[in-house]
Parts: structure tokens; C-alpha cells; sequence
């Protein structure tokens, strides 16, 4: 974890900046949603999304002073869409804290999200760019489409690698897409440029989720923020779980289908799964995989200029395929 945060400190000026940015809308006479915006929005979180969305604006040659307000419309989104998850899945912690539905209750935090969801809607309106709006309004779209299909499957222990890949596309790179692709729109870029960005964004968006879905096996509370197996206990199956059945014999990948799909296992039963599939073998397959796609993420920005921007990309993209939270 400490070299995690050596070289994440590099981007520290950013992140002040973009910390102030998002604490200036919650000034607001309501103080519940100053206490869920300082719980949920202020305080720990890797702020990628709006990091990713300045560095491709200046790649791009953009520095606007508002450059800081516009990125948090992107961790305004991510986080309406993290205070309803919750709520979808009765969560008790987020980001090493009580999960805010936990601390005000699932009405508190379902209303928390609509209202950051409504200050990104409020924020992008300043940009003035259509091309924006369309980017962040079918953003959504993709983002809802991705709960709606995981929520389909929640204990479906037939769920294949493709479906799974919809999933987490949906859900999670689509915004990181959205943000980098974003920075190119408010650079006034041309469209081969907007699109690169874009493409580079999902990639690295398919990377890091893979890489998150690994660590719930295989990192710790301590390290990862959430509980090992999370995943696991609220009935989503991800890629080191579909590799770990695939290698199993016979019917026990079915009988174990049917123990879990009742939503009945014992504490010891999850423990057991875990431990399967942290020895089947498959790290270095879900690691491999994303690898690919952030070797593939990097491509797309082959075209750009050398700099400090287009290096900071870089070196954004094969860190997060090696964190350990």
C-alpha cells in the first residue's frame, strides 16, 4: 500500500483541487446533505474519474481555471450511482466507513444520490456543449442498463465470461470513458481525437474493474476498504469466481450453484469459495486479462504529442492493473 501512495502523491495538487471543487456545491442550508455530502463525497476515494478528466482536458491543451469544477461532474455521477448501489445491495461499509444509507437510511441516501446526480446535470449545463450533455445523458443510460443487467444475475452461477464483460462495461468503464472523452469535448478537439480518448477511457475503465473484482479474493479488509468476498455474499459473480467453476469437475460447480443460490450459505461455506478460488489458479488469468486491456487502453493514445499529460495517462493506466487497493 505504500507504493500505492508514493504514486498517487504525485497527483496530490490535483486532488486538492478537485477535493475544493466538489466541497463548494454543498454549501447548502440543508445540513443533512452537508453531513452525507462530507461523508460519502469528502473524504476517502481515488477520485480517478475527475483525475482522468483533467488530465485528458490538458492533454488536450485546455486550461480553463474551471477546468476543477467541470471534472467533478464525473465524481458527482459516480458517487449518486455508489449511494444507490448500496441501497441495491444493503451494504454496510463504503470506502472504510458505514456505508450512508447505514448512518441515515436507504430514503437518506437514495434522495443523497439523486441530489449529486442533479448537481452534475446542473454543473455540465455551464460547459454549454451539446456533444457533452449527449456523452454524459447515454453515460447514464449505459450505467442503469449495467445495474439493470447485474441484477438479473445476481446468484446466477451460469453467468459466462461475455455477460459478465457487458456487466462491468456498462457499469463502471463507461464513465471512465465518458470523462476522458469529456476532457477532448471541452478542449473543443476534433472527433478522431474525442474518440481515442473515449476508447482509452473503457479500456482502462475494463482493466480497473477487473483488477477490483480480483482483489475481493485476494487482497484484505485492511488494504482493499471492503470486506474480502463482498462481491461474493451479495450474490454477483465476477471473472475469478466464472474461471474458478470452469475448473472444477464433473457436477461440483452445479452443486455448489445450487448451495449459493438460495441465498442460504453459512459463513464457513463463503470462506470455502473464497479459498477456492484463491487456489484454482486463476489470479494470473484475471490478471492477464487485465493487462491486455490496458496495453490495449495505452494504443489509443499513440497519436497524442509526447508530455507530461500524456505520461501521467500512461502512467495511470499500468498502475492501476498493479494497486493492491
Amino acid at each position: 500500500m505504500d507504493s500505492d501512495r508514493r504514486f498517487l502523491s504525485q497527483f496530490d495538487s490535483y486532488f486538492e483541487a478537485i477535493n475544493q471543487a466538489l466541497s463548494e456545491p454543498l454549501d447548502t442550508p440543508i445540513p443533512l446533505i452537508r453531513d452525507i455530502g462530507a461523508h460519502s463525497l469528502l473524504g476517502q476515494g481515488k477520485r480517478l474519474r475527475p483525475l482522468l478528466f483533467v488530465l485528458s482536458a490538458r492533454l488536450c491543451g485546455y486550461n480553463s481555471p474551471k477546468i476543477y469544477r467541470y471534472s467533478s461532474v464525473f465524481e458527482y455521477i459516480h458517487t449518486a450511482s455508489l449511494l444507490h448501489d448500496d441501497v441495491l445491495d444493503n451494504a454496510e461499509t463504503r470506502r472504510r466507513k458505514p456505508a450512508v444509507r447505514n448512518v441515515w437510511g436507504n430514503s437518506a441516501a437514495i434522495l443523497g444520490g439523486d441530489y449529486f446526480y442533479a448537481m452534475a446535470s446542473s454543473i455540465s449545463l455551464e460547459i454549454d456543449k451539446s456533444e457533452l450533455i449527449r456523452i454524459l445523458t447515454e453515460t447514464t443510460i449505459r450505467m442503469i442498463e449495467g445495474q439493470f443487467l447485474e441484477l438479473n444475475h445476481v446468484h446466477d452461477w451460469r453467468l459466462a465470461k461475455e455477460q459478465y464483460m457487458e456487466i462491468i462495461e456498462a457499469k463502471t468503464a463507461e464513465l471512465i470513458a465518458a470523462a476522458c472523452a469529456s476532457g477532448g469535448v471541452v478542449a473543443d478537439a476534433d472527433r478522431k481525437t474525442v474518440r481515442n480518448l473515449s476508447s482509452f477511457g473503457l479500456n482502462l475503465g475494463i482493466s480497473f474493474q477487473l483488477i477490483d473484482d480480483l482483489l475481493d479474493y485476494f487482497s484484505s479488509e485492511e488494504q482493499f476498504g471492503k470486506p474480502v468476498g463482498k462481491d461474493l455474499k451479495e450474490g454477483k459473480i465476477t471473472l475469478p469466481l466464472i474461471y474458478a467453476l470452469q475448473r472444477l469437475e464433473g457436477g461440483e460447480a452445479e452443486r455448489l450453484a445450487a448451495r449459493f443460490r438460495s441465498n442460504t450459505a453459512t459463513e464457513d461455506e463463503y470462506s470455502n469459495i473464497i479459498k477456492l478460488v484463491r487456489e484454482s489458479g486463476v489470479r494470473e488469468l484475471v490478471r492477464a486479462d487485465a493487462v491486455a486491456f490496458a496495453a490495449r487502453a495505452a494504443g489509443f493514445l499513440d497519436s497524442f504529442p509526447e508530455n507530461s499529460y500524456k505520461k501521467a495517462l500512461l502512467d495511470l493506466n499500468s498502475y492501476l492493473v498493479e494497486r493492491s487497493f
